[in-house]
Formats: structure tokens, sequence, C-alpha cells
């Protein structure tokens, strides 16, 4: 047993500290708070996730790429973490309010993890919350009030339990990648 101590101490300070393969916000800020509504009704507040990793995803219902490729993402990030996965809240907000009504995102989510929160609110709510987290969006194309696509930030933005905004992901980040340092934002 001290033989093994010996050995697992010794590659730890032959290996280095910890590099995160995110961007990393250098120093850590505080994420930015809000309060939206997540698709069973409830109020969800980030600032109550303290103690948990968040993983904030940005997107819509109707998107025809990266958000559901995100969302599966997130689905193997938590096989990948196990029973550590219970230690990681999940984030999905609308940048389309107007559709992404809370059954819809409700019925969506149905596809994927039922763990991932999805959250929207009213258009002015979640303007702020975009600035805040520095989310561009933009509704293109299509004739009609449902037919159109929304451009929008394709990142994933991980905050630590401590609530400090820590990294940021491509969209297109591997899973393995992400799930790996969310494993070391635990410690």
């Amino acid at each position: 047993m001290a033989a093994l101590a010996l050995i697992t101490l010794g590659w730890q300070i032959f290996a280095g500290p910890y590099t995160f393969k995110g961007s990393q916000i250098d120093p850590p800020v505080p994420a930015p708070d809000f309060t939206l509504t997540d698709q069973g009704g409830q109020a969800f507040r980030l600032s109550e996730q303290r103690g948990k990793v968040a993983l904030i995803f940005f997107g819509y219902t109707n998107c025809p790429d990266v958000c559901p490729i995100t969302l599966t993402t997130y689905t193997k990030i938590r096989a990948r973490l196990g029973d550590e996965a219970e230690k990681v809240r999940f984030i999905f907000i609308t940048v389309d309010p107007e559709r992404d009504t809370r059954e819809q995102i409700r019925s969506h989510l149905a596809n994927f993890d039922p763990a991932i929160i999805g959250l929207t609110g009213s258009r002015a709510e979640l303007e702020a919350v975009w600035k805040d987290y520095g989310v561009f969006q933009s509704k293109h194309g299509g004739g009609g009030v449902e037919h159109y696509d929304v451009d929008h930030s394709s990142r994933i933005y991980a905050i630590d339990p401590q609530g400090n905004w820590r990294l940021t992901y491509p969209a297109e980040m591997d899973y393995e990648t992400i799930a790996e340092d969310v494993e070391h934002l635990f410690n």
C-alpha cells in the first residue's frame, strides 16, 4: 500500500499540474448569475448550483446542426463521468424564446438526456444573460413567424463549484477532453 502511494505521488510530481484543455478564463471571474425558468416551470438560479460544475450551452430546439451535436456531447460526457456526473449541471439556454417554450424545450431534451436542464425566459431576461456571457444571436432567412434559423455563438461555458467562470470550449470539442477537464474542476 505504501509503495502504491509513493508511486502515485511520484507520478503526480513527475507529471506536474494538470493543464486544462479548454480556453481558460485567467484569472477566473465570478460567473454572471441569472434566474430563468426550467422546462418544468421551476425557477433556476445559477448561484444555487454552487458545489457543482455547471456546463452552459446557448442554442435552440429547431437548430439543424451544432445544437443537437452539443446536446449529444452532454450525453456522452454524462456517460463518461458515471456517478461523478451527479456533480455536474448540464444547462441548455435558448436563443429563440419565441419558439422555445418550456413545453418545446422539455419535448426536445427528452430526445437526449433527462438530466439536461433547459432554460427559457422572456426576451428581456434572456438578452441580459446573452450579454453577460457574450452570446451572439440573430434570426435570419425564411418567411413567416415559424420559418427562420438563428445564428448564434456555439461555445460551452464551464463554471467551477465555487461559481467561477473557468473555461470555454468550442462546441466541436470532443467530449472526452471536456469530461477530463470537468473531473479536474471537481478538485
